[in-house]
Formats: structure tokens, C-alpha cells, sequence
């Protein structure tokens, strides 16, 4: 099944503006990892971008998982590219 990576952008006072939908956010990921269509996915250090390894059977699923998540439907994640991946190693 292919894999994509997720690069997106966060809101300014990300830390702050996620609050009230940070439980719903993470129960979504839990599910979907279970589920084993989210293989990984965190902010970097900075809390200005994040990144995720999804394997799916194509990038529209993945862009409906992203669209579907609290974060995107409330702006907290500001944008988002999708690029299939190929893993090498």
C-alpha cells in the first residue's frame, strides 16, 4: 500500500488555540494508528509545522483524514501538502 508524507503549518499561540480540541484531535490519531493508516505524525520542536507518515490506498484518503481532524476543521493546522513517498530503507 503506498505511503504519504504530511508536512503542514500551525496557527500562531498554537499551544493556547488547541486546547479546546486537543483530546478529540488525539483520539482521532489513536484511531487511525490502530487502525494502521497513521504510522506517525508530531510537531516539530518549534510548534510551527507538522509532520506525518500515512499509509493508505490513496492520497484522497489521506487528505480526507486531515480535513476530517479538529485541527484542520477549527484552523489550527493552517495548511498542509500530501506527497507520496517511496521508502527506500
Amino acid at each position: 500500500m503506498p505511503k504519504y508524507v504530511l508536512w503542514g503549518s500551525y496557527c500562531e499561540d498554537v499551544l493556547t488555540k488547541r486546547v479546546p480540541y486537543r483530546q478529540a484531535h488525539l483520539d482521532g490519531l489513536a484511531k487511525q494508528k490502530d487502525e494502521g493508516v497513521l504510522i506517525t505524525i508530531g510537531p516539530t520542536k518549534d510548534t510551527t509545522k507538522v509532520f506525518a507518515i500515512y499509509q493508505a490506498p490513496d492520497e484522497e484518503t489521506v487528505k480526507a483524514l486531515i480535513e476530517s481532524d479538529p485541527y484542520w476543521q477549527h484552523g489550527i493546522w493552517t495548511d498542509y501538502q500530501i506527497k507520496e513517498w517511496i521508502q527506500a530503507i
